[in-house]
Order: C-alpha cells, then structure tokens, then sequence
C-alpha cells in the first residue's frame, strides 16, 4: 500500500440533508471548487459568536488548539460574527463508532459509542482510513475526500541497538525482510496497537498482510503473521512505548519489544523525553499508508458553522500552522516539516505524497482494509463455534466462475481455509444437514465443539470426507433449532459463542418446523446474558427475508455470495463482523 494524498484543491460540495447524516464526512462548503470563506480579515467591531466544534488526536490537537486561540486573539469573523473554535481531544475511534452509530452500523472491531463522544461539526482523524471504513460500512453513500491537513508517515519502531544490528540508518529494510525476521524463528518480539482502532497499527498491517500475501504459501504467511502480531498486540500506543527497553544491556534489548509500526510522529515524542534507549524509525519499502489528518465537515450543520469552518481551514494553510506542527513532530500535508524541527535520523527530508487513485478511499484500497481487518479479527477473536454445511443435493450444481468445482467443493475449501486462520485457543464443531441425514433427523454431528489443539486434524479429515446427498432437500429450521440449542447447553462465558450456517437453498423440509414456530421457539429460548450469534452464509439465490427473521431474533446475520465462487471471501467477513459480547 502507499501514502495518502495530500491536499485536494478542488472538492464536490454534498448537500447537507439530514437523511446524509451518516455519510459521515462529507465536504459541504464547497462552491465552484473552493471553500467558501466570509470576512477572511479581521473585524475588529465582531459581535456575537460563529462557534464550531472540532474533534482531532491528541497529537495534533495542540497546533488546533493553538490555531484557534490565534483566531480568537485577532477577532476573526465571518459574517460579522466573531469565529470560535473549541478542539476537542478524541480518540478517532471513539469519533468513528459515534458517526456509525447515527445509521445504526457497527465497525469491525471498534464497537459501540462510549456515550460521552459526540460527533463534532469537523472531524480530523489521523487518517482517511477512518472515513473509508464508515463509508464501506454504508456503502449507499457518496463520500467525498477532505483535506489533509499534517502528514506524519508510518515507520517500524525500533530501539536503536536493535535497528543498529540490521544495518540502520544506512541500510534500507524492506517488508518482506521484516517478515522474515518475524517469523524465520529469531525470536524478534513484534508489537501492534490494536488495528481494528489505530490508523498506524492498521497501516503497518496492511503493509505486512500485502507482502505476505505475496508470498509462495500466501494463507500460511498471512495467518503466521498475524498471528505473530496477536501476540504483541496492546489496546493502547503508550501500552506498545512501554514495551521498549530501558536499558542499553544486551539482555534487556533482547528481551525487550523489538518492533513495532508506529507514526514516527510518536517516535519523535518518544525520543524527545530522552528516553534511555532512543527509538529508530526504519522507512520501510514499500512506504505503507500515511497518516493524512482530513479536514472533515460532518454534514447537516448551518451556514454560520460552515462559513466557521471555512475561516478556521484557511488558518491551518498558513505558515504558522506549519510551524506549529514541526514543533509536535508532524508533517505539513505536502509532506515536508516545517521550521524549528530536526529531521530524524533516516528520514525523508520529504515524505512523498502519492496521485489520488492511491488513497485510502480509493476503492481497491478500501476493499484491501476490508479484507484485512476481516482476517485480522478472525484470527485474534477467541470463539467457540459450531459450523453447519448444507449437503443437500443442489450442493452438487457446478459453478462456472469456480472452473466447473460444486457448490459443495468450494464451501468445504472455504470451510477448510476458515480453519486455517483459526489458532489452537479455538473451540470448533462441525454438523451436515438435508433432510433425514441421521434417521428421521435433518441434521448430523461429524465433530462435537471441541478445542482445535486437539482436534484440528479430526475436522480437517471430516471436512474432507463430506459429500452431498444426491436426493436430499434442505431441512434448515429443524437443524438451526437443535444447533442452537446444542450451542446453549455448553455455553463458554469467555468467547463469543456462534453458529456459522452454510446454505444454497431456502428450508423445503415440508415434514419440519415452520418458520413462525421456530421463531417463537428461539424466542422462548434465547437469553440475553448467554448470546449466540447465529451467522448465516448463503450461496446463490437464497431467499433472505426469512433468514433475517431468525437473525433478529438470535442475534448474528445473514451474508449472501451471488457468486458462490466469493463464498470464501463471504465466510472470512461473516466471521470478522461477530460481536466480542461474551455475556456478564
């Protein structure tokens, strides 16, 4: 992946309608491609107040801070009003999941609003990634790119003895060296914050997932680097900063955190504390996904707050802002510093700002999010489930997409690639259905819910054993009532307890369970301190009402592939999205 783009001179003005409430970010002060601005000279007879909200990183919210106090000192207004900023420090995630929330959507790993967290009138995360990741979660709306504002790259953290021995500063590491280091068996202790809520740990991620995807045995690559990265993970970056050795003794570097992608913005922070081991910023090739701090208006607020919003924007294109950023570390947006800063050792004099086609809102770049956050979550999210594949005998239909393979042979492949991300923490099961598999029972148990560490190969072996019934029909209420209640009975406070249930076709099991008795069924037995996510994956023309209806019920959802041959991609983002509730 590369860097985010720089300013944008020329933005798409997006009507602030309410119902675009949740496109979260959109640009509305545009006309004929320019902010508009009112009164940009000071008024000294200002009266009144053109106040605006804006929530920004803590890194960054000293220079706003100070830029905003500048504007008050010289009176600045907008229409006669006097402009008044308040930047408020917040966590973009907690920012992130407050704008969701006002559609009712939930992002992959970032969860519910804190409740004190209130969208702003401008929103600047660290990174465009934030606003590619609300808009794929919505993806009926238009979203437009903002403004960058800073710049500060994304580097691998290291202490300088440790950096020293691979050859820094002069030599240049590449990701796939890094890679190697991690997992070649030479123990380097490597360390993320948390991707699904940190733009540079998700940076760095996709940066490591890109090269091991390119690697000879690409899923085993990309699993062994996760996994590698799960294990050093931390919630906090200042959790990840601890991590590093105090101590220039050989034993303590060793033992000590060895990496970890950071901004160097918090590289330099860090090392300016004068830490007793200095941290290394290595500029690794290829050069991962900057942090870019886009200039986002949130739709739907008046003129005087956009005409605000305008003024204050002006203000951060100025020089002084520049300089206020160098004095914190960061970047101005066309990636060079700005006075008063000594470059890092290493360092780019100028961070290179990529073409637009390569920023994190560009489509392919947010499929690459997506994808990576889905795999990321499926790996680290400790689960017990129990996995359900229709045999039926329309699993025999051959798909065209997938060269001729059965519906059945591309959902076991899926079924067995699934299991491959899956570390041995993992409680898995594994059932058939049709329509009376097991005597007069719809359903039939291959593997009873069981750690993998002791049972990987069993389900391997069982996945490869299973074949369609040629005459079956799909019995797929009865089998959801008995998994569920199988679930239940063996319930694990301690993981998110699910059922993942791969189907082509709609219930035609004329002996069975209704619908509305089913429904009433689960409704009697579901407890809300003891959730199971029933997760349905279905496959071609599948009628998907009635399936929603169970998952309203049960909690969970429902995920079509219309392609069957995308079932692979379907599982992997079925997985990602399960709650991490484990009930009290």
């Amino acid at each position: 992946m590369s860097a985010v783009p720089g300013r944008h001179r020329n933005v798409r003005r997006i009507h602030p309608a309410l119902s675009a409430v949740a496109a979260v970010f959109a640009v509305a002060l545009v006309v004929s491609g320019a902010f508009i601005v009112y009164d940009q000279l000071a008024e000294p007879g200002c009266s009144g107040s053109a106040s605006l909200t804006v929530a920004a990183p803590a890194e960054i919210a000293p220079a706003l801070k100070d830029t905003a106090a500048a504007l008050t000192e010289q009176k600045a207004a907008v229409d006669g009003a006097c402009v008044a900023v308040d930047v408020v420090t917040a966590d973009p995630a907690d920012v992130a999941a407050a704008v969701a929330s006002l559609r009712g959507l939930t992002l992959t790993g970032v969860g519910q609003p804190n409740g004190s967290t209130q969208v702003p009138d401008v929103w600047i995360p660290d990174s465009a990634t934030w606003l590619a990741r609300v808009t794929a979660a919505s993806p009926n709306t238009a979203v437009q790119e903002a403004p960058s504002i800073a710049r500060s790259p994304v580097v691998v953290a290291m202490a300088e003895p440790a950096a020293k021995a691979l050859g820094w500063p002069t030599a240049k590491l590449t990701w796939q060296a890094l890679l190697q280091q991690m997992t070649s068996g030479t123990k380097m202790r490597v360390g993320i914050v948390e991707p699904t809520r940190d733009a540079a740990g998700l940076s760095g991620l996709l940066a490591l997932a890109s090269t091991a995807n390119s690697s000879p045995n690409a899923q085993a690559a990309t699993t062994g680097a996760l996994r590698t990265l799960a294990a050093g993970r931390s919630a906090l970056r200042q959790d990840v900063l601890a991590r590093f050795p105090r101590s220039n003794d050989p034993a303590a570097v060793a033992s000590a955190l060895g990496a970890a992608p950071l901004s160097e913005q918090a590289v330099i922070a860090y090392n300016a504390a004068q830490p007793p081991v200095p941290l290394a910023g290595l500029y690794l090739d290829p050069a991962p996904i900057a942090l870019d701090y886009p200039y986002a208006m949130m739709p739907g607020i008046d003129a005087k707050r956009q005409a605000a919003a305008g003024r204050f924007l002006e203000a951060l294109r100025e020089p002084a802002f520049r300089d206020r950023l160098a004095k914190i570390g960061l970047r101005g947006p066309d990636g060079s510093f700005g006075a008063g800063v000594t470059t890092p050792t290493g360092a780019p004099e100028v961070a290179t700002v990529p073409a637009p086609a390569a920023s994190p809102t560009a489509p392919a770049a947010t499929a690459a999010v997506d994808r990576v956050l889905s795999t990321w979550v499926a790996v680290t999210l400790p689960a017990r489930m129990l996995a359900v594949i229709d045999v039926s005998g329309s699993m025999l239909t051959k798909v065209p997409t997938a060269g001729g393979a059965t519906r059945a042979q591309i959902t076991l492949e899926a079924s067995r690639r699934g299991l491959g991300l899956f570390d041995d923490s993992w409680a898995v099961g594994l059932w058939t259905f049709s329509t009376e598999l097991d005597g007069a029972k719809d359903y039939k148990q291959q593997v009873p819910i069981g750690p993998l560490s002791s049972q990987r190969t069993r389900m391997l072996q069982a996945l490869a054993s299973i074949t369609p019934k040629p005459d079956g029909d799909t019995g797929m209420y009865d089998t959801i009532l008995a998994a569920y209640q199988a679930v239940q009975k063996d319930w694990d406070p301690g993981r998110v307890n699910s059922i993942v249930l791969m189907t082509d076709g709609d219930n035609d099991d004329d002996n069975g369970i209704s619908l509305e008795a089913l429904l009433s069924k689960l409704k009697d037995t579901a407890d809300p301190q003891r959730p199971i996510q029933v997760i349905i994956l279905t496959i071609g023309d599948v009628k998907a009402e009635p399936l929603q209806k169970i998952t309203k019920v049960t909690g969970g959802g429902v995920f079509s592939a219309k392609d069957p041959a995308k079932i692979g991609d379907v599982f992997l983002k079925a997985i990602s999205l399960r709650s991490a509730q484990t009930g009290s």
